[in-house]
């Protein structure tokens, strides 16, 4: 979803999904229909976390700032989603990261966090715990089949574990290049 508020194509051809996937792929990315390629300050909250202007007092300087340099970063963004989805896509059941792609991938990680974060409306800490306490009240409530009496919306308790799950994974991505992992693969 990424790659798509930054106007890229989808990365994945339509024959390669089934027609449900492709319904629900569509769905989704026809609510983003009309995504202006303008070098103003988009009005999407995602698409201002993964662009955020250069000024936040000064619009001539931030229009300026990003005329200049928008369009490339959108192609380097898009250009890291774009590795990781082949290497998701690559046959086998585990993720293998090369060391010359690892930056990019933990780059794109980010991004995708930081559409999620938007989403989820994560603005401070308090935000970021209290869905954490979400998360944690409906395990808690699926494992005792509690979960009918919940009160907790899961669309965001599942985000807000895939936005964990990233942020696993990134950290893990990050610790392997600190630590000087010197393999091929990380």
């Amino acid at each position: 979803m990424s790659a798509r508020l930054l106007g890229a194509d989808d990365f994945a051809a339509p024959a390669e999904l089934d027609r449900d996937a492709r319904d629900h792929v569509d769905d989704v990315f026809r609510a983003l229909a009309g995504l202006e390629e303008s070098l103003a300050e988009p009005s999407d909250p995602a698409v201002r976390r993964v662009l955020p202007s250069a000024s936040r007092d000064d619009h001539e300087i931030a229009d300026e700032f990003r005329r200049l340099t928008e369009p490339d970063l959108r192609s380097l963004k898009v250009a890291r989603l774009r590795t990781m989805w082949e290497q998701l896509s690559d046959e086998g059941a585990e993720w293998h990261v090369r060391l010359d792609e690892a930056l990019a991938t933990a780059s794109a990680l980010t991004d995708v966090r930081l559409v999620l974060a938007a989403r989820l409306r994560l603005e401070t800490d308090e935000d970021a715990e209290r869905l954490h306490a979400e998360i944690d009240l409906a395990s808690h409530a699926m494992d005792t089949d509690a979960h009918e009496d919940l009160g907790v919306d899961p669309e965001r308790v599942w985000l807000g574990m895939l936005y964990q799950a990233l942020t696993w994974l990134q950290e893990s991505l990050l610790h392997c290049l600190m630590t000087g992992e010197e393999e091929q693969d990380v």
